[in-house]
């Protein structure tokens, strides 16, 4: 067989496959191709999730009626005017989209150059132009995209139902609106809109959080903090949820490199190791980071969808995001996430009791209006009666104060009378008013009621004191009375051998003791009376998950959080108020103080106003 040139229509085709890949990808590629434009409003229609029809209408510059027929044309582009590779500034460069999309759907363009007496329309099927036509169209582009894949039926099998490719069709706008909160866009299907998304005004940050917070959801424009850091030819802005607002996977991690979006795992396990000590294991944060640097410097012309970039200097990318965060976090301090829902907090029945404190069937035979207020006898008003639930045969309820703390283990031991502690003393976690179910503190501040999770907020304590003595060298270690003797499989004892010397420099000190077992000597000072036994094995299970990517920083940071847990204040412990506030100030004092080791929150606030308003006052 000699060899030959492909035809044109069947080397169209061979293209469409790398670049349409489904609907969305004719979405992103025409879509961007409006941005290029100078469009100000983009708007997007799908038929059947976009296989039946695509239409997407902007107001950029347009085309005039010779541009039309060469616009379909193989590498055809008006976005390399110095023919140089290393210095694009647009979005699409390489001239594919539009005769691809042609090649395997029906095409149709209309487009009105600003001044022009009336627009110009072409047609395209199946890789087939016809002439350029008068049309009517007040500016910009109209493109229609009919019946995609209809010339290659294999390619249409492995679609999605409509549902499914109208998400990803909403995911990927939803992206490209993200890099440009300047322009409107909208979306709609045969149900009705999908996207409305008006441009937003103002400086560019103000307007990336506002987008950000129609997108991401409110939660995140309340609980997210500013990232803005350059070095060299590369500037890193945008948002960054705070640890305790996180999702389950990534895909709420937005990246853009010169305003173009992008999936790339040295940015994803860069921000994965700024967060490694402040999040849960398997939890991710939500975040949109932009990254703008020198065209020359970074290669977008390494995937055929240009979903993925090279970086000329990783390393410079990857230290500048990893720090931008941790600074980012470092000034957040002891913020938490104030996502909740106070309305969890009221309950609509209050549990009932006998006289000798058994609880009461939760439907109880009592006269009930229709806004399900129980009737009780009528009585002289004498303030809530809070000295406790009696029954009555009227049907009237009251209970007892100690028979509220023996059930519901309410703690409120004071060393010092309440009236000699000075308002001033307390911090912005104000004072520490109770202890309930000997776990969480109860603090009032002027205006609202904070909850705080003991041990979640000591454990963090703990391991901030252990960074801080290891970054000056002087971790100090105990002795233990009897050496504890440590059985491991013979994998998990090779394995924390291995890091013996790491946490020597965290004052956990071992050593080989036969076939089968550890013996450990010494333990951090900062850890007190703890199970030795569950403190080994916790750590040898985090090594089992650190693989080859930490540093040895990150490694004894991993440690310092498993051993933090073992050495903090236990859930189920009695605490006085002297030792409550101690606590409260502490945190205060202390960094990421909002979350524990494993990214759970710390304290959660309840604003007054949140309360007044449940009560209508």
């Amino acid at each position: 067989m000699t060899i030959r040139i492909l035809p044109n229509n069947l080397v169209n085709q061979i293209a469409a496959g790398e670049v349409v890949e489904r609907p969305a990808s004719v979405l992103k590629e025409l879509v961007e191709n409006s941005i290029d434009a100078g469009a100000t409003s983009v708007e997007v229609t799908l038929v059947d999730g976009g296989k039946s029809l695509m239409i997407i209408s902007d107001n950029g510059k347009g085309m005039s009626k010779d541009e039309l027929p060469i616009a379909v044309e193989r590498h055809a582009t008006s976005k390399l005017p110095d023919d140089n590779l290393f210095n694009i500034n647009f979005l699409g460069f390489r001239g594919e989209a539009l005769p691809s999309i042609s090649s395997v759907a029906r095409l149709s363009i209309t487009s009105r150059v600003a001044g022009a007496e009336n627009a110009w329309k072409i047609e395209v099927n199946g890789g087939e132009k016809s002439e350029v036509v008068p049309a009517a169209l007040s500016k910009g582009t109209r493109i229609e995209v009919r019946d995609l894949f209809y010339a290659t039926p294999a390619r249409l099998k492995f679609l999605k139902t409509a549902a499914s490719e109208t998400g990803q069709c909403v995911d990927i706008m939803n992206r490209i609106a993200l890099a440009n909160p300047h322009i409107s866009f909208y979306l709609n299907d045969e149900k009705g809109k999908k996207i409305a998304l008006n441009a937003q005004q103002g400086e560019l940050f103000d307007a990336r959080l506002k987008r950000l917070a129609d997108v991401m959801g409110k939660e995140f424009g309340e609980n997210s903090f500013l990232i803005d850091a350059q070095r060299e030819s590369l500037r890193i802005s945008g948002f960054a949820s705070l640890p305790t607002l996180n999702k389950a996977n990534s895909l709420s991690q937005y990246l853009f490199v010169n305003n173009r979006p992008v999936r790339d795992k040295l940015l994803l396990g860069a921000i994965k190791g700024a967060y490694q000590d402040v999040l849960e294991r398997n939890r991710y944060p939500m975040c949109a980071l932009y990254f703008d640097i020198d065209p020359a410097y970074v290669d977008v012309n390494v995937h055929p969808a240009k979903a993925e970039v090279r970086f000329y200097d990783n390393s410079l990318v990857r230290g500048l995001l990893v720090s931008a965060l941790r600074n980012a976090l470092n000034q957040a301090g002891q913020r938490a996430s104030n996502v909740m829902d106070i309305a969890a907090f009221v309950q609509d029945q209050i549990p009932e009791f006998d006289i000798n404190g058994v609880k009461l069937p939760e439907k109880a035979d009592l006269e009930e209006t229709p806004f399900n207020f129980r009737q009780e006898p009528q009585r002289p008003y004498g303030g809530f009666a809070f000295q406790g639930y009696s029954r009555s045969s009227g049907g009237a309820r009251q209970a007892v104060l100690p028979e509220l703390e023996r059930k519901f283990s309410v703690q409120t031991e004071e060393s010092v009378p309440a009236a000699q502690i000075r308002t001033e003393e307390a911090g912005p976690l104000g004072l520490a008013k109770a202890q309930f179910h000997d776990t969480y503190i109860i603090s009032q501040t002027e205006d609202s009621i904070i909850v705080v999770d003991q041990h979640a907020a000591h454990e963090r304590i703990v391991m901030e004191k252990m960074k801080d003595n290891l970054a000056r060298g002087n971790v100090a270690s105990q002795m233990l009375l009897i050496p504890e003797v440590v059985d491991l499989k013979p994998s998990e004892k090779m394995r924390i051998l291995e890091n013996a010397e790491e946490l020597g420099k965290l004052g956990l000190q071992i050593e080989e003791f036969g076939p089968s077992a550890i013996i450990v000597r010494e333990i951090p000072a900062l850890l007190g009376d703890c199970d030795v036994k569950a403190l080994v094995r916790d750590v040898v299970e985090e090594m089992a998950e650190w693989g080859k990517g930490f540093e040895l920083t990150e490694k004894l940071h991993l440690v310092c959080a498993t051993m933090a847990c073992h050495g903090s204040v236990r859930a189920g412990r009695r605490l006085n108020v002297d030792e409550m506030n101690h606590l409260l100030r502490d945190m205060e004092r202390t960094p990421h103080s909002g979350q524990c080791n494993h990214g759970r929150p710390t304290y959660i606030e309840l604003k007054i106003a949140d309360f007044e308003k449940l009560f209508h006052r």
